[in-house]
This record gives C-alpha cells, sequence and structure tokens, in this order.
C-alpha cells in the first residue's frame, strides 16, 4: 500500500528544477517508505523506469557497473537484463539500497553528466564511512530526508481531518473540554502505530493493537541486525534500546556508559553511527541560547530520542514477548500508572525533526542548589528563538521557562507550554496542546 507522502511534492520540484544537473538521494532508516515513494514517483511521472534493488541485484545487473565508462554499453545491458526500454529525457533509474553497492553510487557522477536519463537513489545508513571510503562521493546529487510518516501524513492515511487543527490553532481560543479530550485521543492513537508506514497499513487494515506491535517488533528486530552488522560488540543496541529508560530518568543528557557498561574509547565512533543510521534523533545542549543555536552546542551534552514514537511505545514494554491490547487501550485513554513525560517529550522531537528543524535544548543550574533548569526545546526564528516546555499535565509552576523568560527576555520570540490541556496562557506563556506542535514552526495564530 502507498501512502500520501509529502516527500512526492520535494521529488516534483526536483525533476523541474534539478533532475537534469542532480540525482536525488531519499535518505532515511530503514522501513520509513523510501522505495515505495521513489516507485510511485517514477511510475507516475515518467514514462519508463528502471528499478535496481541492490539488497537483491544479481551478479549480471552489478556487472554492468564494469561498463560505466562506455555509457552507450552500460544502458544497451541494463535494458538487456531488465527488459526495460529506457527513453531519452522521459526515463528514470532508481537505485535502491545503493549503500549496498558503492560502486552504483560513484557512477552517479558520470550518469548524470550523461545527460540521458534522471537517477533516485535510495539508501539507509547511507554516509557510515565503512560504506563510502573506497569511492569518490558524487557532488552531482542532492539529498531529501525522509522521515516517518508525520502526523499530518498519518491523518491522511486514516481518514481523519487534520484541516481542523488549523482552525483550532488560527482560531487560538479554548475550544471545550469534550473537543480537546477528542483531538488529545486522536494524538494518542498516532503515538501508538507510529509513522512507520507497515505499521501505519496494519492500523488502516482494522488490525487490533497487539498485531500492530509485532509489526513495530520485527521493524526494531530488523534495526538490531543492522547494528550488529556495525558492530559485534552490541553496544549500538544497547545504546539504541536505553533511550526510553535513559529519557524517563529525566537526566540533563544521555549517557553512554549507562546505557552499554563502561567506557570505551570507540564510544564516539558508534554514537555516530547509531545517529547516521537516522534510526534516532539527537538533540544539543546549546550553552547560550543568546547566540547561533548550532554554534553554542555541548558536543559532550545531548539527548537521544528515537526517530519514531510508535517503536518508542514498543521499546517501552520490550520486557514481556508482546504488549497487549489492554496496555494500549490504557496509553489511549491516558490511563497508564505512570509519568509519561518522556513520551511526549519524544512525540515532539519527532515533530521538530520531520519540519526539517534541528533539535536543541537549554539546562543551567539552579542558583544556590546542585538542581537545574532545563528548556526542552529551543527554536531559531530569524535573529531570536523560541521556547518550547512539554508538560503532559499542564500543571505546577513551571519554573524552568520562568525563568528562563527572565534570563533571556531580549532575545525570545514565545515561550511555549505544551500539555494535553485546552488553550491557554499564564501572562505570556503560551499553552498549547500537544497536537497544535506542528503549527508552532509554520504559522502564528491571530491575537
Amino acid at each position: 500500500m502507498y501512502f500520501k507522502r509529502k516527500a512526492y511534492d520535494q521529488l516534483l520540484e526536483w525533476k523541474r528544477d534539478y533532475a537534469d544537473r542532480y540525482a536525488v538521494l531519499l535518505e532515511g532508516a530503514r522501513r520509513v517508505g523510501k522505495s515505495a515513494i521513489a516507485q510511485t514517483f517514477a511510475e507516475n511521472e515518467y514514462a519508463s523506469n528502471i528499478l535496481i534493488d541492490f539488497a537483491e541485484a544479481g551478479k549480471a545487473i552489478r556487472d554492468c557497473f564494469d561498463d560505466i565508462a562506455n555509457p552507450d554499453m552500460f544502458f544497451l545491458r541494463l535494458q538487456a537484463e531488465t527488459g526495460v526500454t529506457l527513453y531519452k529525457h522521459k526515463s528514470v533509474i532508481i537505485f535502491d539500497e545503493v549503500q549496498l553497492f558503492p560502486k552504483a553510487r560513484q557512477a552517479i557522477k558520470y550518469l548524470v553528466r550523461d545527460g540521458r536519463y534522471h537517477y533516485i537513489e535510495t539508501g539507509s545508513l547511507i554516509s557510515i564511512r565503512k560504506n563510502v571510503k573506497d569511492i569518490l562521493i558524487p557532488s552531482e546529487e542532492m539529498k531529501i530526508q525522509i522521515y516517518p510518516m508525520d502526523y499530518e501524513e498519518f491523518c491522511w492515511a486514516a481518514g481523519e481531518n487534520y484541516g481542523i487543527l488549523k482552525n483550532v490553532f488560527e482560531l487560538n481560543r479554548p475550544i471545550g473540554q469534550a473537543t480537546n479530550r477528542k483531538l488529545m485521543r486522536d494524538l494518542r492513537v498516532y503515538m501508538a502505530v507510529g509513522g512507520m508506514p507497515q505499521a501505519v497499513e496494519a492500523y488502516t487494515e482494522g488490525r487490533n493493537f497487539a498485531e500492530i506491535d509485532q509489526v513495530k517488533r520485527q521493524i526494531i528486530e530488523l534495526y538490531e541486525d543492522d547494528f550488529k552488522k556495525i558492530d559485534l560488540s552490541g553496544r549500538i543496541s544497547a545504546m539504541y534500546k536505553s533511550i526510553p529508560a535513559q529519557l524517563s530518568r529525566n537526566q540533563n543528557r544521555y549517557r553512554i556508559s549507562a546505557a552499554a557498561g563502561r567506557k570505551s574509547s570507540r564510544d564516539a565512533e558508534l554514537l555516530y553511527e547509531l545517529v547516521d543510521s537516522k534510526t534516532v534523533l539527537i538533540s544539543y545542549n546549546t550553552t547560550d541560547p543568546r547566540v547561533s543555536l548550532s554554534l553554542s552546542k555541548n558536543l559532550e551534552s545531548y539527548k537521544l530520542y528515537l526517530s519514531d514514537t510508535g517503536l518508542f511505545v514498543t521499546l517501552m514494554f520490550m520486557d514481556r514477548p508482546t504488549t497487549e491490547n489492554e496496555l494500549y487501550a490504557k496509553l489511549l485513554s491516558d490511563k497508564l500508572p505512570a509519568n509519561l513525560g518522556y513520551l511526549y517529550e519524544n512525540l515532539v522531537a519527532q515533530m521538530l525533526a520531520a519540519a526539517g528543524r534541528g533539535l536543541y535544548y537549554h539546562t543551567w543550574e539552579k542558583e544556590n542548589s546542585s538542581h537545574y533548569y532545563e528548556i526542552d526545546f529551543l527554536i531559531a526564528e530569524g535573529s531570536k528563538i523560541s521556547a518550547i516546555e512539554v508538560k503532559p499535565s499542564g500543571t505546577g509552576k513551571h519554573e524552568s521557562i520562568t525563568e528562563f523568560r527572565k534570563r533571556f527576555s531580549g532575545n525570545l520570540n514565545d515561550c511555549y507550554l505544551l500539555s494535553q490541556k485546552d488553550i491557554g496562557a499564564e501572562g505570556e506563556l503560551k499553552m498549547k496542546p500537544l497536537y497544535l506542535t506542528p503549527f508552532l514552526l509554520t504559522m502564528r495564530p491571530q491575537p
């Protein structure tokens, strides 16, 4: 099943403006839908296409790349092996899972220069050094990052009216408890299912949550197999699996030693490879929000989130052979006997990343105390920033964001408290329900 994806419009722009000079690389974690997007686009927008899946391509196909210096022979052999006729300026060739055959990626330079056809690549773990160390990375390549399906894409697939959320945001007034509860429950369905297309497909087919959970477990097992191919010690897998536990402790940074035991000289490299797999999102502690967030980030102080909140939910309950429907029912009704602030924090991180935002947070010590204040997320907006605190209950004193406003008032646009509560305000602190998070980045409500 193919679901409507925003990346399709990005590919249309690439085809119109760049495809004669650049191949496009759809980059992202395994099972986020890269291949389906590429194939659907090729079928709809070109007279013919050749798909080469390097996870399955045999010797005959791979041997075609020995003739790359002779494009006429290369295209002749490729058409003969696939049985597909290529038409000049009307056909596209897809290199699927191109990281498995680096010679094909290196060939992009010469194929684009030849100019006859267009080229789409898909790749996972694409820039890990061991996959590219012996080749020249082509400059004739532009990238489109593919994330798990965001909340709007999920609503498209599930037949939900996402447009109503835009209306709520623009109205910028309380909508009432009943409507807010309904919209929050819809959001929790997305959190439970996640944005991996296989899990979304299972949901749209009417499978129960225990069955959807099994789909997500298979994806996690696939990731773990990939991690073992990179690192036989199992440290990367341990780092990945420890993310929910470390976030639940409300620590001000991720600790590799807490995930994988004693420190290793390879920890920095393993972290790079985990982040590069696109299965996780990294948020850096920025030491001075008054300047560029990226320039003041502390490379030694960071948090890790899962790139998909649905997988996060499954990973929370990996201590049992299956996650029962009863647990999911309690999650949907917000009756799990635990403080799940870290789960909602992961959701916001995923939403920010899907909007193309880098992730940053800020901590500072309380005066005359060993404790610290923390702002969950900072968003750069021109020369200023906006601050986001995630607090599902919406209750309490909100000390961190209150102190942050005092400390950096000259550098602030807005301060938001994201919770399950209805729209409101406390002074200059704007209180928004979590389902409005995507709109904070693209539009401003009417005063």
